[in-house]
């Protein structure tokens, strides 16, 4: 059993309203009108028409040639069938009922399906991926930009592969991933240039837009195990799956029906169906055109991520990314289950995405194509820090170097939107940078590298924000001597913290005299010999958060009288010292 679907121009067709159907995609001008009613209603068109010997014109899709001298129909039929053989039915479509002398200036119509053919391959417009071409004896040939692609070629697309096909009349042929095809038929009538292309389509799907065929000149078709699907200036989609064959017409339209029954569907634009063997499939409204979340436009990294909106009926849902909005240049395809897309491996530059619904019978919807950008090199730096806290009156922001960066570009800023800037330096020539300029606060932080190209700075995206607190900086309570033998220390502290502290005789703590850890805010040490000494604590917060080491602070243990224990020597006045001269 044969299926059909099929848009065919001729006066018997299966149906009254499939040939309502056809009539639309047929305009004839008022003369040619009164043309065909002449030819058609006299005894033979040779006494009625009359026009310059030799000449010829179209009229509808047929040719119209205006006898010479001498001519009959086999030398009429040879000059434009290549074929003497079509003589019979050159004369019976002109109602001249033998092989004779032809007046000169009668007009014979030659129909259109048989006048002679010409090859007219196809071309490469667009290329990405795997595609391989095998040609009718199997050789294997590469393909390229602008490679010519004969009849015959079979196009076979792997994960990612996609191919774009440029016809002799204009029309595009859109070959996306892990799909086959056939280019069985790729021809032009003589004289009246009418293409006349056959898709053969074996496994994926094949997307044709067709070039509007004044008068219906020409033919299209894409055929499958199942079904033919024929049109004349139209785009519509193929596409073999697990349920038969999909039809999707997306403008002009698409008559479905199966050869030997009188059961011919017509598909409007906006609606699918599915051929099966067991017949043809009632015409179903495609889904609508999702829509994305909105904050796409711009794509910052080299993984691009698109949310979608649910579309009700979908079971999953399909986009392209393309260099053009006609989605005939695809760079990428990708299907889900999910309302999100990711993609990578793009270089920058302005794309497209289109994106389609699917239906649980892989009936795919109506597209919504949109515009966005992609700026993602130089790649930004990987923040180092600061991290969560910081407790210093210098803060030193560190991140990992970039092989592309003649430079880099920090901002500090108080909100996450980076709308209230409190530090923005480029032209930063090291991996880090330190300021003491900001206060304490909660803060956010990025960086971004600079790149030289030949046409100039290329200054890449930003870093993801970096969150930060700037806390007050560790300190240490004055110190008095009062003269005791041991020596107390304290600093403010903050539940759960820990502390290293030090104390050393010089300000760079090379060999402290203590370092110890403790949980309170204190400590004491033995009495030292008088001097000049230097005390710094650091913290270390409950959440395990390690602070930088307070100011070195600077204190005297001064001479002291002592008795015969030991003990500070006191008056009334308090400890007793030594007059220093």
């Amino acid at each position: 059993m044969q299926v059909i679907s099929h848009i065919q121009a001729t006066s018997h067709l299966a149906s009254p309203s499939l040939g309502k159907f056809i009539h639309r995609f047929v305009s004839l001008a008022g003369v040619i009108g009164v043309i065909l009613l002449t030819l058609q209603s006299a005894p033979s068109q040779a006494e009625k028409v009359r026009g310059k010997p030799g000449s010829t014109e179209l009229i509808a899709a047929d040719l119209v040639y205006y006898a010479s001298e001498r001519d009959t129909l086999m030398s009429i039929s040879k000059q434009f069938t290549d074929t003497t053989s079509h003589w019979e039915a050159i004369g019976k479509r002109n109602r001249i009922g033998n092989e004779r002398a032809i007046p000169i200036g009668s007009a014979v119509i030659i129909p259109a399906e048989l006048l002679a053919e010409e090859a007219a391959p196809a071309r490469v417009v667009a290329l990405a991926g795997i595609v391989s071409a095998t040609l009718k004896n199997g050789q294997e040939v590469a393909i390229a930009l602008n490679s010519s692609i004969n009849e015959g070629t079979q196009i076979n697309t792997g994960k990612n592969g996609f191919v774009t096909l440029a016809l002799v009349d204009d029309s595009r042929v859109s070959i996306p991933s892990n799909s086959q095809a056939i280019l069985n038929r790729l021809r032009i009538t003589k004289f009246t240039k009418s293409p006349r292309t056959e898709i053969k389509l074996l496994d994926g799907r094949v997307e044709s837009q067709v070039t509007k065929l004044d008068a219906n000149r020409g033919r299209f078709e894409v055929r499958s195990k199942l079904a033919i699907a024929g049109v004349r200036g139209t785009h519509f989609r193929v596409g073999v799956n697990d349920n038969g064959i999909a039809n999707e017409v997306l403008e002009g339209g698409v008559a479905a029906g199966q050869a030997e029954k009188s059961n011919t569907v017509i598909l409007p634009a906006g609606q699918g169906n599915i051929v099966t063997r067991e017949g043809v499939g009632k015409p179903v409204p495609l889904l609508p055109a999702p829509t994305l979340v909105t904050g796409f436009q711009l794509q910052e990294r080299p993984r691009l991520n698109f949310n979608l909106n649910p579309v009700e009926g979908a079971s999953e849902y399909r986009a392209q990314i393309s260099k053009d909005v006609q989605a005939q240049n695809v760079v990428a395809e990708s299907i889900t289950k999910d309302l999100k897309f990711q993609f990578s491996d793009l270089e920058d530059g302005d794309y497209f995405i289109r994106m389609t619904a699917i239906d649980s019978n892989h009936l795919e919807g109506l597209p919504n194509v949109t515009p966005f950008k992609l700026k993602a090199k130089p790649e930004p730096p990987f923040p180092l820090q600061p991290k969560h806290k910081v407790r210093s009156q210098t803060i030193e922001f560190k991140w990992a170097q970039s092989i592309e960066a003649k430079s880099y570009h920090l901002q500090v800023a108080s909100d996450a939107q980076f709308n209230q800037i409190v530090l923005d330096q480029n032209q930063i020539t090291l991996a880090e940078f330190s300021t003491d300029k900001i206060s304490v606060g909660q803060y956010f932080w990025r960086v971004a590298a600079v790149a030289e190209r030949t046409s100039g700075p290329d200054h890449g995206p930003f870093s993801n924000p970096q969150s930060f607190s700037v806390l007050p900086g560790q300190s240490v309570n004055a110190f008095v001597d009062n003269g005791a033998n041991q020596l107390h220390f304290s600093w403010p502290s903050e539940p759960g913290q820990r502390f290293l502290v030090q104390i050393a005789n010089e300000p760079e703590f090379k060999k402290p005299l203590l370092s110890k850890e403790v949980s309170d805010a204190q400590v004491q040490m033995p009495r030292p010999e008088s001097g000049i000494y230097y005390i710094r604590v650091r913290a270390t917060d409950a959440d395990r958060f390690i602070g930088a080491f307070s100011m070195p602070q600077k204190f005297e243990v001064g001479l002291r009288w002592t008795t015969g224990t030991g003990e500070s020597l006191q008056s009334t006045s308090g400890v007793v010292r030594p007059n220093v001269q």
